[in-house]
């Protein structure tokens, strides 16, 4: 049997990628087995851990990918706004971002326990974390606060992402989230 190109093995990771994504948001990792992954995505067993070693890895796969494109979105919301508009665009971004169905099942969710603390916290450090501290620093935050302040916006951005992740399709509760979030970073921002 001839060897596959490699365009065609990046190809089929694309498409295990694509697969896992969306079975590990709409059934969680714990109802997923690699056996319905491989054939919902067309290809074998063999090939799911041929690309991605384990079903962990493939998790983690997955949720590297959900917490670039956030990241993305935050960066694509502040590239040309003043720093204080950039903190309130990038938040606002994350939130978004971070509230579709996907991103908010698998980094939110399943995220810690899958992945462990420590590896669900570095993958939030090098992406969305990483934007909002800058987005406080540049933003006039002080030095000395800089942490604690990144920590708390943070983990309340991530408790109104859960609070809306049960309320998908509630317009209201949106806007409230965004309400809350410029309460919060008009709180941040104006007594640093």
């Amino acid at each position: 049997m001839p060897r596959a190109s490699a365009a065609d093995a990046a190809e089929t990771a694309r498409r295990i990628l694509e697969t896992a994504t969306a079975h590990f948001a709409e059934h969680g990792y714990a109802s997923c087995s690699v056996d319905d992954l491989a054939r919902a995505a067309g290809v074998t067993r063999g090939a799911v851990y041929h690309h991605y070693a384990s079903k962990p890895g493939l998790f983690a796969a997955v949720a590297t990918r959900q917490q670039e494109r956030v990241a993305e979105a935050i960066v694509a919301a502040t590239r040309d706004s003043t720093p204080q508009a950039a903190l309130r665009e990038g938040s606002h971004a994350y939130l978004d971002g971070i509230t579709g169905r996907t991103a908010a099942r698998v980094l939110l969710i399943d995220g810690p326990s899958v992945l462990g603390w420590e590896e669900w916290r570095r993958l939030d450090a090098e992406g969305p974390e990483r934007e909002l501290r800058t987005g406080l620093r540049e933003a006039g935050a002080p030095p000395a606060l800089l942490d604690a302040l990144t920590a708390a916006l943070s983990g309340a951005m991530n408790e109104l992402a859960l609070w809306l992740a049960v309320r998908p399709d509630d317009a209201e509760a949106r806007r409230q989230a965004h309400r809350a979030l410029d309460a919060l970073l008009d709180t941040a921002v104006s007594r640093s």
